[in-house]
């Protein structure tokens, strides 16, 4: 039987940046995917193909819309979704055959095939060529997450999807209904609705994007209304049904229990990810699951066998690439001996909506909760000359710093590039720089990052342009 320093099931972002940090640190490596290609639900299934929608979606949008805001004339725009959908696809196999690469370069063996624990130290992985076991000194458990449902509404995989499905749709939907109005949902559905889908939002809470601070969702939901997507906040799904073609949701209002039906021929369901550590056989390991079905573990990322690990969307914690990469390189480093570190508090979020929408650190909100004392520095696009050349007047830069020490604590961005520009706030973050500190640097001009600055001289006893 093969010996290995390091086992790592799945090969997501966490798991073969796990692998390749390892190997770099002269382990040696084995990597197990049931899929035939490496990547995971981010290179496959999630963020990269997503994000390559999204840019097709906003192009063709622009291009339509070109001779209004630029005076640009095109006529006889033809929209060929097959071709977006290859495009899309090709974007994904290339990113895959460059993980591959990587694995190649590090030498690290891939192992094509389903993992699962046989004991502690032995994984079984069946796959196409039969059935192999090897045994590792240190197992990394990377398998990520699944979408998930509600319990009343069943899943076919043609008419009611998730974004699985979604993500390789040949034909744009006429009317799609999105249970959730979270990330996924309201990526998703402003694709289908720049490309000329009608898009109803169904959401049990009162806002969208309801974990991240409330101004950033207010803009975000008052922006998409404006460019025609529906809202339904405040209800809950009460039942879904499908007839042919054609799917019907119905949805109760919490405020008064008054129902709405809406009809249309694809409802996505985007009510959140699951862990996903199905077929893994953890009681082999003596392992076990919480009862939200992720693998609990210490702040080593140990699990209670010392020398297994997990890491990303199988524990606690936001389910974000990001994440799950930082996390696998803090494991590679720990077993080296080394003493690595992951900072929580500054993994940021992005949703890849336009305008784009960013945050790291406490929320307005959570800051209040805590009763931390603290400062406000907001300054909004429609001010910026970077954004005023760029047609780009929606959304602001909101810095929260505290009261007494001027340290910034929370930065929550919607506007144009927000996705890049919460960069900078991480690194200011990440050497606990003052609002002044950040507002005394100098910004190229005119660029969308000097919206930043305004905002933290906002924040620094209101030194900056007050609009």
């Amino acid at each position: 039987m093969e010996q290995f320093d390091l086992i790592v099931i799945g090969s997501g972002p966490g798991g073969y940046i796990a692998a390749i940090r390892a190997s770099q640190l002269k382990m040696k490596v084995a990597i197990i995917e049931k899929y035939k290609t490496l990547g995971g639900t981010c290179g496959n299934v999630g963020c990269i193909p997503s994000k390559a929608w999204l840019d097709s979606s906003e192009r063709y949008f622009e291009t339509v819309h070109s001779h209004d805001v630029h005076g640009i004339e095109v006529k006889d725009v033809k929209l060929d979704t097959k071709k977006m959908s290859a495009r899309v696809a090709k974007v994904v196999s290339e990113l895959a055959t460059g993980v591959a690469f990587l694995m190649k370069k590090n030498k690290i063996t891939v192992f094509e095939g389903h993992g699962s624990f046989k004991d502690k130290n032995t994984v079984v992985i069946k796959g196409e060529k039969g059935t192999q076991e090897i045994q590792g000194k240190n197992i990394i458990i990377a398998t990520g997450s699944k979408p998930s449902t509600l319990p009343n509404v069943k899943i076919d995989k043609e008419r009611i999807i998730t974004s699985t499905e979604a993500l390789k749709l040949q034909e744009v939907p006429k009317h799609l209904i999105v249970i959730g109005g979270g990330v996924i949902g309201l990526e998703l559905g402003s694709v289908f609705k720049r490309l000329g889908a009608k898009v109803s939002v169904v959401e049990f809470a009162d806002s969208v994007i309801a974990t991240m601070d409330q101004d950033l969702g207010k803009e975000l939901h008052k922006v998409l209304k404006k460019d025609g997507m529906e809202f339904y906040l405040g209800h809950g799904v009460t039942e879904v049904t499908r007839k042919g073609n054609d799917v019907t949701v119905k949805a109760k209002a919490k405020a008064d229990e008054s129902v709405i039906e809406l009809k249309g021929d694809y409802v996505l369901m985007a009510v959140g990810r699951r862990p996903y550590t199905d077929g893994l056989n953890l009681e082999a390991a003596a392992l076990k699951v919480d009862e939200r079905g992720r693998i609990p573990v210490n702040d080593h990322l140990q699990t209670t066998v010392s020398h297994i690990y997990a890491i990303g969307d199988v524990i606690k914690g936001a389910m974000l690439a990001h994440k799950a990469e930082e996390e696998g390189v803090y494991v590679a480093e720990l077993m080296a001996g080394q003493k690595p570190h992951v900072n929580y508090n500054l993994i940021p979020g992005v949703v890849y909506t336009w305008p784009e929408v960013a945050g790291v650190g406490p929320t307005e909100q959570d800051l209040k909760q805590k009763g931390i004392q603290y400062k406000v520095g907001k300054f909004p696009f429609i001010a910026s000359g970077r954004a005023k050349t760029s047609n780009e007047k929606d959304g602001f830069v909101k810095v929260l710093a505290d009261k007494n020490t001027d340290e910034i604590l929370g930065v929550h961005m919607i506007g144009p590039r927000a996705a890049d520009m919460i960069a900078e706030a991480v690194v200011a973050m990440e050497f606990r720089a003052s609002a002044e500190d950040i507002g005394r640097i100098s910004h190229a001009h005119p660029t969308y990052a000097e919206a930043f600055k305004e905002a933290c001289l906002l924040a620094t006893e209101n030194r900056g342009l007050n609009f």
